[in-house]
């Protein structure tokens, strides 16, 4: 394990902020595969780091996306940030759950764009981050991004 994947499993095993598995849906195990196939396609030549992500809409149709890197590197788009746009682009609104996989040991959340994002559009989603190893956890958006801008402040 890297020092940088030993500092990011250090601070996720300090966080006492997860989703305890008593309320663990079965469709995540959909939503997860969803992500980590959508993570195959992610165009990465530079960072070599593929995430995929899934999001679940509430009328049950699931959206992917992969990160897609640009020689810029500030022109880069996350992977959920392509499937939010995506869903939202095909005229889906109100989303309950996103998830995100990486392969990483220590479980790759989303960055602070995202996390805006997402919260933008799916509220107090649950996200759910896993790995190729099949590690997974659970947190609502409220716990990742727990003082966010929203339209409440415009």
């Amino acid at each position: 394990m890297s020092e940088r994947d030993e500092r990011r499993e250090a601070r996720n095993n300090a966080r006492s902020d997860a989703i305890d598995d008593a309320h663990y849906d079965a469709h995540y195990d959909t939503l997860i595969a969803a992500a980590r196939m959508a993570r195959e396609h992610a165009h990465a030549p530079y960072s070599n780091f593929r995430v995929g992500a899934a999001v679940r809409a509430k009328s049950g149709r699931i959206f992917t996306g992969c990160n897609v890197e640009n020689a810029t590197y500030g022109l880069t788009l996350c992977a959920e940030r392509v499937a939010i746009f995506k869903a939202i682009s095909e005229g889906e609104r109100g989303f309950d759950a996103v998830a995100v996989v990486a392969d990483t040991d220590a479980l790759t959340p989303p960055c602070g764009s995202c996390r805006q994002i997402l919260w933008e559009f799916c509220g107090d989603a649950e996200v759910i981050l896993a790995n190729l190893n099949g590690k997974v956890e659970r947190y609502r958006m409220s716990a990742l991004l727990p003082k966010p801008f929203d339209q409440s402040f415009l």
